[in-house]
């Protein structure tokens, strides 16, 4: 118990006891209607003796004091008694109980009791316990008595109510201030809240000064600059985890992006190469501002029952069309701007359709066409020989080319030998040529022209060949080495007649007149196909000399001696009406 509570005694504590409340601070017992003795004020009495004060109170116990006991608490806080002689009281009988028990005070019959300016009472010298470990010290007097109340760690001693202050009404803190201070990461009580629990008066409520001000106004910074800090890591992690959620969701299970409407009025060429599928024609699309995504197009096509029909070559196209009309654009022939190379078709022919295309004069691309061959790319075996009517021939493969309008001619012209020098580097021309006796690989293609000229089906093609390696054979007297071929003298002339009168062809000496020269004509007289090529490199072994178009167009047959072919040709007069 301490020294406000009850005392050992198994009595209750009476609402007279001296301590009960504020009604007997005053040194004596307090009784209604009577005043305390002070007045509610200190009292000093100057120092007497105990003789003076008391008078034999040191020698004889003085009547209605007998057995009294006074409570106090020793250097270890342990509350004792002893009685008025200085002798304390430990229970073996010679204490009685009839008398009231005081705590912390003199009994109220010292109405000449002595009170310091503290409140405290008059020391009493009292005899050791001989059970307290402190009790065999030395009882201090006066000013040399310890105080108690002197630690750090004690409560403030008590005061008499004439001193007392009202307790000031605590004020409740802002909710604001309570929210910044429920976390030392948000309050910033670091150091700062350290130091001020090392100060009892601040622990206890103690006033703060400026710097105290100062000090809670650092915080409110630091709390805010803290507040913003995580709400920007905390938004940044939010938007950036919405961001990609959003494209996954898009890329997974959204509407690809597209266009509306059929486009801008600005138009673009878009080149569509050999071979590309619906995302490489997507990508090129996308990158050209056509359309607006890659897959956006792909969708289209393939929900348009023709989209797998598109091909190579160029387009002439709206920029940010819809996906859906950029490939109903491609389907419809007038937006490919390229120019077709078939295949045989001479040189001369895909001059004329550049010119057509590019929207140039008549004669345009056959001009840069012989001004600059020789930067075109030919291969190294290309126009070996003085009397080729046109280097390029031969060397335009068949394909198509994108042709828009404000294009160079001599640019689409470079890529179609581009395109042929790439095919023609599949085969071994070189050791080709060596198998047939023909003198180089340029041989080799001008065969393949021939090839590609005078035959009509695929079938035709190797017998076709065939007919030319045994022409061309020294022991051949059947045409003594002459093709005697109507498409070389046609090329000459630049017409594809099939009624040529025996004296004009006869009469004619040109290196390209096949019934009056010998061999091969001096280069292509057509751009080969693919099949063209590879029956000239595998021909028949049947026998195959003569051939005739008996119906003048697509039907070939073919003879091995020449009472044979005299029959083809009166089946050819036949159905020729001659």
């Amino acid at each position: 118990m301490t020294e406000y509570g009850r005392g050992p005694g198994s009595e209750p504590w009476h609402p007279e006891d001296p301590l009960y409340g504020d009604d007997g601070w005053g040194g004596q017992q307090a009784h209604v209607g009577q005043q305390s003795p002070y007045g509610g004020q200190p009292q000093h009495y100057p120092q007497q003796s105990q003789q003076e004060q008391y008078g034999d109170w040191g020698q004889h116990p003085q009547g209605g004091y007998d057995q009294q006991q006074y409570a106090y608490y020793d250097e270890q806080g342990q509350l004792r008694y002893a009685d008025g002689y200085g002798q304390q009281a430990h229970g073996h009988g010679q204490q009685h109980y009839d008398q009231q028990q005081y705590v912390g005070h003199a009994p109220h019959q010292y109405h000449q009791g002595t009170w310091d300016a503290t409140g405290t009472h008059g020391h009493v010298p009292y005899a050791a316990d001989p059970g307290d470990p402190y009790g065999q010290q030395p009882v201090a007097y006066g000013a040399e008595q310890p105080d108690f109340y002197g630690t750090e760690d004690a409560y403030p001693p008590p005061e008499p109510p004439g001193r007392r202050r009202p307790e000031p009404e605590p004020q409740p803190e802002p909710a604001v201030e309570e929210e910044e201070e429920q976390h030392p990461f948000f309050t910033g009580a670091d150091d700062d809240d350290d130091d001020g629990d090392d100060d009892p008066k601040g622990r206890r409520g103690g006033g703060r000064g400026k710097d105290a001000k100062g000090g809670k106004g650092a915080k409110k910074r630091r709390n805010g600059f803290a507040c913003l800090v995580v709400c920007l890591v905390f938004g940044g992690g939010a938007a950036t985890v919405g961001y990609f959620g959003w494209h996954f969701y898009q890329n997974r299970f959204g509407a690809a992006p597209d266009y509306a409407g059929s486009g801008t009025a600005e138009t673009v060429t878009v080149q569509i190469p050999k071979g590309a599928g619906g995302y490489e024609i997507g990508r090129r699309l996308k990158e050209a501002g056509v359309v607006k995504s890659v897959d956006a197009f792909v969708h289209a096509q393939t929900q348009n029952s023709k989209g797998d029909t598109i091909q190579a070559g160029a387009y002439t196209l709206k920029k940010e069309m819809s996906a859906a009309s950029c490939v109903l654009l491609m389907l419809d022939p007038k937006s490919q701007a390229n120019v077709v190379v078939t295949p045989g078709e001479r040189a001369a022919a895909v001059y004329v359709a550049l010119d057509k295309k590019l929207g140039l004069s008549a004669g345009t691309s056959k001009k840069a066409a012989k001004a600059q061959y020789k930067t075109l790319g030919l291969p190294s075996y290309a126009n070996t020989n003085s009397k080729i009517m046109d280097p390029l021939e031969g060397f335009l493969y068949p394909g198509t080319y994108p042709a828009a309008k404000g294009m160079k001619p001599e640019a689409i012209l470079k890529q179609m030998v581009a395109a042929a020098k790439e095919q023609y580097a599949g085969y071994d021309l070189e050791a080709e040529a060596k198998k047939y006796d023909l003198d180089s690989p340029l041989q080799v293609i001008t065969v393949a022209s021939l090839v590609q000229a005078e035959g009509k089906t695929h079938d035709d093609f190797r017998k076709m060949a065939e007919v030319i390696y045994n022409r061309l054979k020294p022991t051949n007297t059947e045409t003594n080495q002459k093709l005697q071929f109507d498409s070389t003298f046609n090329y000459l002339k630049g017409t594809s007649n099939i009624h040529i009168s025996e004296s004009e062809i006869n009469s004619n000496r040109d290196p390209y007149n096949t019934y009056t020269q010998k061999g091969l004509p001096p280069g292509p007289i057509g751009n080969p196909g693919e099949d063209a090529l590879k029956a000239a490199l595998n021909p028949t072994e049947e026998g195959w000399i003569y051939f005739v178009a008996t119906d003048g167009q697509n039907n070939t047959e073919f003879a091995k001696t020449y009472a044979e072919f005299q029959q083809l040709k009166e089946k050819f007069n036949a159905n020729s009406g001659h």
